[in-house]
């Protein structure tokens, strides 16, 4: 046998060699590896950047000392390092980059949700903020960018992107955002330089921590003055650089109140086409505001400016006209926030005056979609009169409210992406979002909401208690009840916690699996009716939402422990345990919370049924004791609206125990054997006065154990032939060709005080016969897992008394889908109805930022939130989930939806009672989605609420009787 030679040796190791470094060059970089890489560049001369090269318009690059021909043109700046472009091309990355280097397509980047160029605008903030982040030394290298370059790129690339009308209204708060940072002539970031600056100088000085807090939370002119006086009383113990940025800040701040230059806008007037609309506005608005008596009337007008720009944009025929329109609207933005401060109404009518103009700016700068500001204007708008009720009054803070946490929604939803993705290997980045929502109208907008809450709660003798936190108007109590435990807050994300059910918890937003816990604060509302939120409100869990400013506030209080409460009115109270009455102290005796306790009952139900049933074969009479609630529900709903409910199966109690009747592997009896010794175990432990904690721990140990074996038991022949010949009589398809949902349905769910709302397993959209095969095991091990076992253990009596059942029913890919709470749960009105509806199939129950509406059962409706989501599942035919991307510049539910579900409310209110008992008069928490605008109809239950809770005497001492009919002159001094 030849054996091959050295040199054939050599290739095969260099080809080796290269095919791994081709394997280990397609991976993504760890956030770790990004992160030394970053403390790396900011010690390089260089940077991020490789050299300075030429770029010839032919697609060449030539060295420094070697320019493009003439004939060929060209430009000269620097190349990025090979680290960069890896980090470009695998993690979708983009450090420090050169407009004039970048394909205009690739940076506006649509398909990763304009990934790229809010990156740029990251990447600015942080070099602001960090001494030049990565930048730190190469924003000394000479050449690495031509700020004239960037400049002519930044117009060229507006020119490309303004061409596009659907661009501009699917995008326009990002198109806009994106001017203050993208150089193009006419830009102007005096007020971002203001607020990085003294971040930067509070950072490394403590002592000027206060004159931050104020220029980033009440901004006015009187700063400049605060800002001077800090210098000259701190002048000896400042360093050089601290001294010129002190310097430097001043001189802003001094450009930034200079007084207002009207003949700017003259000039950009002429910009316009000779009498087209918005010329004439704006020599107008030059003309009145040169003439203007007050603070309040420039505002006004420049509101109305803003206005005219955000809907007569499109209908501007030149892109280059249109950038100067965006660059005026920024400028009347600017002139908005300084001026703010310095309108002070005297009065209630000039309080409403001045939040309508800062809401209507407020929209007009795209912190508000266009179709939703017009889904409220009408509220905000003050009438021709000269008194108003209270209930009236509470109803525009209600809204006015709305426009302040609408406007953070939308800085969260499209920063939010790319702020996570950074703050994995760069902290700083979390800043980001508050940096921006600070530096809009809506921080005084806020502001003035604020205001008015504070008059009305006067008014109302109704007033949270909460510390002595300033501005607690923005604090409203969603879900009554009340709790006593140390206070936690989740910053950032909230997937993955690990959470105490002793504790109170702030998150940004809860996670849609959240285990028990004692107490909810959120920053952002979220949704009324996803299951966290119906858990809540049905277990008594104080529930309430707060400001980001109230956050800041509540930060020295973590670790505290703490008292929480909240009435049926909306009420938060909120003090450290040691200052508990007794009154509250009381709450927590032993023996009330025995009372909670429920028992889930389990004298009617029958195992004998032991094959899959068509769902047109059960009703409501079935729930608890052949299956659960979800399919016998649905079964009535068959019955009643045959139309608009799919076919189904369901896999009864029977089968499931059946199957646990099998011997358990590594165990001497049965998987049913096997839970019963570990609940047995747990009461022997009690009685041996062992700690509950080490009971709840072994508990858990073995039920994960049983989980386990669960997943991975055989199925019985029988049943599969079953199953296979229920496929084929209910969907007229072999099991394997349709898609279908297996929706875990259990006893312990809908009982009259406990609904259980998702705490088990639905499988998604699967298709596959050995993944519906496995997915039953999976559902029926769902009700072990840890989270559905402490929600159990916490609230039921008998929680070893879980029997699953599982309804499928095949996949209906709709275009969004929803729940309706057939009642008003803000307003406990029985003639309304609470709606929130996402894009895709599994909407607003996982907690998504849906859209919500308050629906009259009889005609109109009132958006309550829109949602803010801009990611939905949709279902292919080949199953699993396909991830979609929407603007927010339509709403979800049309008219003729609302008008759908209106029916369909009215429907079931009557023909459920006459069809099940007339006890059974609701209210109904119904899931629903819409395809092609026709309804389907997926889960019907009773919507449970917390007696105790509402009914609680404490709680409704921290609510006083409110005269709703009380009369208030709009000429009341504040």
């Amino acid at each position: 046998m030849k054996l091959p030679s050295p040199l054939v040796y050599k290739i095969f190791i260099l080809t080796f060699l290269l095919f791994f470094s081709t394997l280990s060059n397609s991976q993504e970089l760890s956030d770790e590896k990004i992160r030394s890489l970053i403390e790396e560049f900011k010690t390089l001369h260089r940077g991020p950047y490789l050299k300075i090269e030429w770029f010839c318009d032919d697609g060449t690059k030539r060295d420094s000392k070697d320019p493009c021909p003439d004939k060929i043109g060209g430009i000269q700046h620097a190349s990025y390092k090979p680290i960069v472009e890896r980090l470009q091309e695998e993690n979708h990355i983009f450090f420090a980059d050169i407009l004039a280097y970048t394909d205009k397509g690739d940076f506006w980047d649509a398909n990763n949700q304009h990934s790229r160029l809010k990156q740029y605008q990251l990447n600015q903030y942080l070099m602001n903020i960090d001494n030049g982040w990565i930048m730190e030394k190469a924003q000394f290298y000479r050449g690495a960018i031509q700020s004239e370059d960037e400049e002519e790129w930044g117009i060229d690339f507006y020119n490309w992107l303004l061409l596009d009308n659907q661009k501009i209204e699917e995008n326009f708060f990002l198109i806009r955002q994106s001017l203050k940072n993208i150089p193009h002539s006419g830009s102007d970031q005096t007020a971002q330089k203001i607020r990085n600056l003294s971040k930067v100088i509070a950072d490394n000085n403590s002592r000027f921590m206060d004159v931050r807090t104020k220029l980033h939370s009440q901004p006015e002119e009187s700063d400049i003055k605060l800002v001077k006086n800090f210098r000259e009383k701190n002048s000896d113990k400042l360093s050089k650089t601290e001294l010129q940025q002190l310097d430097s800040l001043q001189n802003s701040l001094q450009k930034f109140y200079a007084p207002i230059d009207l003949n700017w806008f003259a000039q950009k007037a002429t910009v316009f086409p000779k009498d087209s609309y918005l010329r004439n506005k704006l020599e107008n608005f030059s003309t009145n505001a040169a003439n203007r008596e007050n603070n309040s009337i420039l505002i006004e007008n420049a509101a109305n400016l803003m206005c005219d720009i955000r809907t007569q944009l499109t209908e501007v025929q030149s892109t280059s006209d249109q950038l100067v329109a965006l660059d005026i609207s920024l400028k009347l933005e600017e002139i908005i926030f300084r001026t703010a401060p310095e309108w002070k109404p005297e009065n209630l009518r000039e309080q409403l005056d001045k939040i309508y103009a800062l809401s209507l700016a407020s929209a007009s700068a795209g912190f508000v979609e266009w179709w939703e500001w017009n889904s409220v204007d009408h509220y905000l708008q003050l009438q021709q009169t000269d008194e108003i009720t209270l209930e009236n009054l509470q109803q525009k803070l209600t809204i006015a409210r709305s426009q302040v946490e609408w406007s953070a929604s939308m800085v969260k939803a499209i920063y939010g992406d790319v702020v996570e993705k950074y703050e994995a290997f760069e902290p700083k980045a979390n800043s980001f979002i508050d940096d921006r929502l600070r530096s809009s109208i809506a921080l005084q907008l806020g502001k003035s909401v604020s205001e008015l809450g504070d008059f009305i709660a006067e008014k109302a003798s109704l007033e949270n208690k909460v510390f002595k936190l300033n501005n607690q108007s923005s604090i409203r109590g969603l879900n009554p009840g009340y709790a006593l435990g140390e206070l936690e807050i989740i910053s950032g994300t909230s997937t993955e916690i690990d959470v105490n059910p002793n504790k109170i918890y702030i998150f940004q937003k809860p996670p849609s699996d959240l285990k028990p816990i004692a107490g909810i604060l959120t920053v952002a509302e979220g949704n009324l009716v996803s299951h966290v939120q119906l858990l809540a409100r049905n277990l008594g869990i104080p529930n309430a939402v707060i400001s980001a400013e109230n956050l800041e506030q509540l930060q020295k209080y973590e670790g505290e422990k703490i008292f929480f409460a909240v009435s049926e009115k909306g009420t938060v109270v909120m003090k450290e345990a040691d200052d508990m009455e007794n009154e509250e102290e009381d709450l927590f005796a032993s023996e009330e919370k025995q009372k909670e306790k429920i028992n889930v009952p389990t004298e009617k139900i029958d195992l004998t049924c032991q094959v899959p049933i068509p769902l047109s074969q059960v009703d409501a009479s079935d729930s608890g004791k052949i299956c659960g609630p979800k399919a016998a529900n649905l079964g009535q709903l068959k019955m009643m609206f045959p139309e608009k409910v799919v076919d189904g199966v369901v896999i009864p109690f029977g089968v499931f125990r059946q199957h646990m009747n099998q011997k358990m592997p590594l165990q001497e009896g049965s998987y049913w054997d096997y839970l019963k010794a570990t609940f047995a175990q747990a009461e022997q432990m009690r009685e041996n006065d062992i700690p509950e904690e080490e009971i709840e721990l072994c508990q858990l140990d073995r039920l994960f154990q049983l989980q386990t074996a669960i997943k991975n038991m055989p199925l019985q022949e029988d049943f599969k032939t079953y199953l296979a010949e229920s496929f084929y009589d209910n969907f007229e398809q072999p099991l394997g060709n349709v898609p279908v949902f297996l929706r875990s349905d259990t006893n312990m769910e809908d009982l009259p005080n406990f609904t259980g709302a998702g705490l088990n397993l639905t499988v998604f959209n699967v298709r596959d016969e050995a993944k519906i095969v496995q997915g039953i095991k999976d559902v029926w091990a769902s009700p072990y897992t840890e989270r559905s076992f402490k929600w159990r253990q916490r609230f039921l009596e008998n929680p070893e008394n879980v029997y699953p059942s599982i309804l499928i029913i095949p996949s209906v890919d709709v275009d969004y889908s929803g729940v309706m709470i057939t009642k008003g749960i803000n307003n406990d009105n029985e003639n309304d109805l609470t709606v929130a509806f996402s894009r895709g199939a599994g909407g607003a129950v996982d907690g998504q930022s849906a859209e919500t509406w308050l629906i009259d059962i009889e005609k109109g409706a009132q958006l309550l939130s829109p949602a803010r989501e801009a990611s939905y599942n949709r279902l292919p035919t080949e199953g699993g989930l396909t991830k979609k991307y929407s603007s927010f510049d339509k709403p979800i539910l049309s008219e003729k939806n609302i008008n759908a579900i209106r029916k369909m409310a009215k429907d079931i209110r009557k023909i459920l009672p006459e069809r099940t008992s007339k006890e059974n008069t609701g209210p109904y928490d119904v899931e629903l989605g819409f395809q092609n605008d026709k309804l389907w109809l997926f889960q019907i239950r009773p919507f449970v609420e917390n007696k105790n809770a509402k009914s609680s005497t404490y709680l409704k001492s921290i609510t006083p009787t409110i005269d709703n009919e009380q009369l208030i002159s709009l000429e009341t001094n504040l």
